[in-house]
Parts: C-alpha cells; sequence; structure tokens
C-alpha cells in the first residue's frame, strides 16, 4: 500500500499478557479502535512500543500478525531500532518480505554515533530495501542529533522521504524547508508541540497520546489543517497536560495507563519497564481522569 504522508499516525503501543508475553489479539483489537476513529497510518514497534523490549523473532511476529489484523486499510510501518546497522539492515529487509509498507528508521541504539557514523547508518538501511523511509530525529532521548544541515547529505537517498522532527526546537521545521524546499515531508514528533508545527508547515504527526484518545486526536489535527485556529487552540489547551504526559521518561507508562483508564489496553509493559505504583502513579491518574471529566464535546467543537 502506498504511504500517503499525511495526517494521524499512531507510534502504537504493543500489548503484552499479564507475564509480559506478547497479547497480539489486544494489539489488534487497539489497531482496529484507533482505523475506526479515523487515524491515517500506524507505525508498529516504535519507542511507544518498546521495540528494544522485543526480541527479533518477536518483532517479526508482530509485524505479520497486525499486517494481518489492519487488512489494507492503512499504511503500515515499522520502527527500525537495532544495536548494529548490519542487524538493522536485516530487519529492514525482513520487514519488506513481510509486506511492510514503510519504515521509520532511528539510530543505532546504544553505541551514540557522531555525525559521520550517523548518516552511515542511515544511509545504509535506505539502501537495504525499496522502502520508503522516515527518518526519526530524536536526539533528547538517543542522543544522535541530525540537524537540518546534515539532511543535504541524506537527500541523494531517495528512500528517504520523510523526517518525523522530536528535537524539541521547532524552529527547526522552517530551517529544513528554508534549506531543502519540499525535498523531504515532515511529521511532528512531540505531542505538545503539534500546534505550533501545524502552523509551521509539517505534513503529519506521529503521535504518542493518539493510543489513549484517537478521536481528539483526529478532530485537532483537522481542526489545525483547516485553519480553525479558535477551536484547535480551545482542544489543544484541554489536551496539553495528556500531551505533556508524551515527553516523560516513562511515557511508555504513562500511555499505557491512559488507554487503562479509557478501556483501549493493557497498562502492562516488558520489564525492565515497570508499571507505576504509589504517588507517580496517582499524580499521573489525576492528569488523565481530570482530562476526562472536563472532556468537550467533539462534535459541537467541529461543527462551530
Amino acid at each position: 500500500m502506498q504511504v500517503d504522508w499525511k495526517g494521524v499516525y499512531p507510534a502504537a503501543t504493543t500489548q503484552f499478557k499479564p507475564d509480559q508475553s506478547l497479547d497480539l489479539d489486544a494489539t489488534a483489537r487497539h489497531l482496529d479502535a484507533m482505523i475506526r476513529a479515523g487515524i491515517h497510518g500506524l507505525i508498529l514497534l516504535g519507542s511507544v512500543g518498546e521495540n528494544t523490549a522485543l526480541e527479533y523473532d518477536e518483532k517479526l511476529t508482530v509485524l505479520k500478525a497486525m499486517k494481518q489484523a489492519v487488512g489494507g486499510r492503512v499504511p503500515v510501518l515499522t520502527g527500525v531500532a537495532e544495536n548494529t546497522t548490519r542487524l538493522a539492515c536485516r530487519f529492514a529487509e525482513d520487514a519488506a518480505r513481510i509486506g511492510l509498507d514503510g519504515l521509520m528508521v532511528l539510530p543505532a541504539m546504544i553505541y551514540k554515533a557522531d555525525r559521520r557514523e550517523a548518516l552511515e547508518h542511515f544511509k545504509a538501511v535506505a539502501r537495504a530495501t525499496g522502502l520508503p523511509i522516515m527518518l526519526y530525529n530524536n536526539p533528547v532521548s538517543y542522543s544522535v542529533d541530525v540537524t537540518p544541515e546534515m539532511f543535504h547529505e541524506l537527500a541523494g537517498e531517495k528512500t528517504i522521504v520523510a523526517i518525523k522532527e522530536s528535537s524539541d526546537n521547532v524552529r527547526r521545521i522552517t530551517d529544513i524547508i528554508n534549506l531543502h524546499g519540499d525535498r523531504f515531508l515532515l511529521f511532528s514528533g512531540v505531542d505538545d508541540l503539534v500546534l505550533e508545527s501545524v502552523l509551521l508547515g509539517v505534513q503529519g504527526w506521529v503521535s504518542g497520546l493518539v493510543n489513549a484518545f484517537p478521536d481528539e486526536n483526529r478532530v485537532l489535527w483537522e481542526l489545525a489543517t483547516s485553519g480553525r485556529w479558535e477551536q484547535a487552540r480551545e482542544l489543544y489547551r484541554w489536551y496539553t497536560p495528556l500531551l505533556h504526559l508524551d515527553t516523560k521518561v516513562k511515557l511508555v507508562q504513562y500511555i499505557k495507563l491512559a488507554m487503562a483508564e479509557v478501556g483501549l489496553g493493557s497498562e502492562m509493559v516488558r520489564a525492565p519497564k515497570l508499571t507505576l505504583v504509589g504517588q507517580e502513579r496517582e499524580e499521573v491518574l489525576a492528569i488523565i481522569r481530570h482530562a476526562l471529566a472536563t472532556q468537550p464535546q467533539l462534535g459541537a467543537l467541529a461543527a462551530s
């Protein structure tokens, strides 16, 4: 399926059973709920999908099962987050054989690459298959920064078509456009900067909180991209305390707890991550429950 590279693309969670084994049925049900809510594409096995907590064969199992469950309704991408370039290339090849529609490529994990090493890693994965690629730039989490200037060295890789910009610096959206024109499609990768990013010209949004609030994500995106800024700001102000959860170290636990609260999944994570306990859990629950108690009427917002 051809990737449209626009709209809301959830960084989907991977659901686990109480013993931390894969729960493919629950994962498929969750993807179905988001698709029915109107999201535009899916990204499996990203950071929120706990990619690095899964064994290699488990990742392929998830991709095969979810590709079948989605059934061509929306494009399906996978994160590529391996420790070595060779293994990342192998995983990209396996994803292509399974029939995935595209890749979201992260830097090699653990080792902190310099400029030359990072660029060579991305180039190698880009050449491993013909699948279109979204390059995921998140120096805050992974300590590898692909600056706007560095994309010049990747412009010749025709399979690199999009950038998930998660540097926490929205100035870079304009810098990338000024330097590279329309060569790369831009996605916002920071939930609580999405409205600002839409104003600056991104074509899509890779979101974490969409896992728990798919309807709100879709409506916010539609309001913003249609220029209905007053209504978009109203929804964004309600949503922002939740969106802040996407920027924390424990974003996976926070997002899964929100999913559990709204009945879209389990809060189970895989070790070394642990489910929340004590005061921290109560503080996050308070944010989620306040949002649910003050939830705006989406129909009225969309119609106003």
